[in-house]
């Protein structure tokens, strides 16, 4: 055993077992190797990665790549999700060198932590037209003794790189929402749904754009792409459709292979998009696809005193690429009945399906819909639904004896923050008391194991970053939403006030990433990779605090964001999409002071209106509310359908 075995990190703790003399992330390691005047090698990945597992197995159990790394330099195991901060700066240097990002992360240091060569997965021989771990091993070990003098001109050079050169302010204005929705319109596959080509990763920052976009407009056209977009995402493989949930992405253009791994911050961000969709199209299939991923997460991804864990590993082990989620032929004719195995076949059972290391195993995907099964079978609709449902429990039974991929449980705050946001709002939509009850029991785990003293945490030990400070607030105005209870909204207040001390950026406006100075680089992000960026979740957050503390500060710090990241926003444009959603809130909140008890009729019904932005702030109980829209307060309402109506005649709900 190495000394991870020592860590926290279950992806460290994977790792004790193997050839390698890893170290954490720790300055030992580094100094080190500045005393035996070796290199550094830092593998960063995830305990969910199927590449990481590969790797691992073909190389850092080996004998012979074991003793070259352990006698030509200092190793180092990084879990990506535990320093998140640590990985993102090395993914970009080795963008930087030309390579494509990704884990298993694989990079070379100097002493100083300066990077000089790296990559991604390594196959331990020459293969699929990369160099062979070993041979790359060989080759860095020498050029690292004879070639000094480059190394040290090469590294300053490529971080000066790094360093991103400052956008002057840009003028934000209401005519870019609409700019960028056609822009963004122009991107999707409208055959298959969803942005650009393989591989296809959801963007849920965008899609939340899109549907705001159609709210206020009523443009069929981004209709229309939303739901291609949504059902082909729910129809795929991308899909879980025994469990609920979905995958990390899809290797496919039609959403049909995925990359196993089930990510909590994916399906947080997702449940979004299918409940914000539900609640502007009524569409039930988007209910019963939230209503999945909740289950999936309540199942899998819950801790019983509260907390949601990180993530479900890919593969139970990497020989067998999604063997957990997989299905053959003959699996199907054992467990099920005549007539299950005749809809379920043609369902959800197609060759396009197979996996590429054995045909014989297919991915589930909705290959046919109940009408056309009933047309093919001379069934009725209502038979085809029933034995489909009694198919799938028994599919998922059997699954459920299968050995289940790893569950990684440490706690993060920024994961958790996300949850418990889009739980909450789930609440407020679906009407489910047990989402709030989770939600709120979590909410306040994470704040008294992670918030004391004025100090944040990411998890144990490690201090908050920004994805840590905004999911938070996110979760705790949420919570104040629900409940009427100020005192969530104080600590919200409080930690804003904490970010902006810590991360703000005094001289451009926007939050670094981090308070650390790795690599003297400060990061300051727009960009969804691909979950919705922190940057532009605060800039919805400051407006939010804004409207409800009555703070003219955070209005100011909005704005500033907004026109700080404008020019990079329009010029990457799906990949901003989530500002676009918060500039959509800058000119469009509608703020709806409650004057109700948290549980009356009229503030259930407040609390239920998903459309462009709302945010709900309670006053003294008079059995009304007020709306409140671009500055203008209206007479107060109420009724629950006088408020719908206004709404709808303002444009501002479906």
């Amino acid at each position: 055993m190495n000394r991870l075995s020592k860590e926290r990190s279950a992806y460290l703790k994977h790792a004790a077992g193997q050839k390698i003399d890893w170290y954490p992330w720790s300055e030992e390691s580094f100094e080190k190797a500045k005393k035996e005047g070796k290199p550094l090698f830092l593998s960063s990945g995830a305990v969910w990665c199927h590449w990481c597992h590969v790797m691992a197995k073909e190389s850092f159990y080996d004998d012979e790549t074991g003793k070259l790394l352990n006698d030509n330099f200092i190793s180092i195991k990084l879990d990506r999700d535990e320093r998140p901060d640590i990985d993102r700066r090395y993914q970009m240097a080795v963008a930087a060198m030309g390579e494509s990002g990704g884990w298993p992360l694989s990079i070379f240091l100097t002493p100083d932590k300066k990077p000089f060569y790296g990559g991604t997965y390594f196959p331990p021989e020459d293969r699929m037209g990369r160099p062979g771990f070993k041979k790359v091993l060989r080759a860095v070990s020498e050029f690292y003794r004879s070639k000094q003098d480059e190394i040290a001109e090469y590294t300053g050079k490529l971080l000066d790189s790094l360093k991103p050169l400052p956008l002057p302010d840009g003028e934000i204005s209401e005519i870019q929402l609409d700019e960028t929705a056609k822009k963004i319109l122009t991107g999707i596959d409208m055959q298959n749904g969803g942005f650009g080509s393989a591989p296809k990763f959801p963007m849920p920052g965008a899609i939340e754009f899109l549907i705001n976009r159609y709210v206020m407009t009523g443009d069929e056209s981004i209709g229309h792409a939303i739901r291609i977009t949504l059902n082909s995402m729910a129809a795929g493989g991308f899909c879980d459709h025994l469990g609920g949930g979905f995958h990390r992405y899809s290797t496919d253009e039609a959403w049909t292979i995925p990359h196993f791994e089930k990510m909590a911050d994916d399906n947080a961000w997702l449940f979004r998009n299918y409940l914000t969709a539900y609640a502007v199209f009524g569409d039930q299939f988007y209910r019963e696809v939230a209503v999945g991923i909740t289950g999936f997460i309540k199942d899998v991804l819950s801790d019983p005193d509260g907390g949601f864990y990180v993530s479900q590993d890919a593969d139970v082990t990497p020989d067998d690429e999604g063997g957990y989620f997989t299905w053959t032929d003959e699996d199907f004719r054992r467990i099920l009945d005549d007539d299950e195995y005749r809809v379920l076949s043609l369902h959800l059972m197609h060759e396009s399906g197979a996996m590429h290391h054995d045909s014989s195993k297919k991915v589930l995907f909705a290959v046919m819909g109940a009408k056309e099964i009933a047309e093919e079978t001379g069934m009725n609709i209502e038979d085809v639904i029933k034995i489909a449902d009694s198919g799938k429990g028994k599919l998922l039974k059997e699954r459920d004896k299968r050995e289940m991929p790893f569950i990684d449980k440490t706690l993060y705050t920024s994961i958790n923050g996300m949850l418990i946001s889009v739980f909450l709002q789930g609440y407020r939509i679906l009407g489910d008391s047990g989402l709030k009850d989770l939600a709120l029991r979590s909410l306040n785990r994470i704040m008294e194991t992670f918030y004391a003293d004025g100090k944040l945490f990411h998890t144990e030990g490690i201090p908050a970053m920004l994805d840590d400070y905004v999911h938070l607030i996110d979760a705790l105005i949420e919570a104040y939403e629900v409940t009427a209870d100020r005192s969530y909204i104080d600590r919200a207040d409080e930690l804003m006030e904490l970010s902006v001390g810590r991360l703000w950026d005094r001289e451009h406006g926007g939050f670094f990433d981090t308070d650390d100075h790795l690599l003297d680089l400060r990061i300051r992000e727009i960009e969804d990779i691909p979950r919705p960026s922190a940057n532009s979740l605060a800039i919805r957050l400051l407006l939010k605090l804004h409207y409800i503390t009555e703070k003219a500060t955070y209005f100011e710090y909005a704005e500033k964001a907004l026109r700080s990241f404008n020019e990079r926003a329009m010029e990457v444009n799906v990949h901003a999409g989530y500002y676009f959603s918060s500039l959509d809130a800058y000119f469009n909140t509608v703020k709806i002071s409650v004057n109700a008890a948290p549980d009356s009729e009229l503030s259930k019904i407040s609390a239920s209106l998903f459309g462009v932005s709302t945010c709900i702030v309670y006053g003294k109980e008079s059995g009304s509310v007020i709306p409140c829209i671009r500055g203008a307060c209206y007479d107060p309402v109420h009724d629950p359908g006088e408020l719908k109506t206004f709404l709808k005649e303002k444009k501002y709900l479906k």
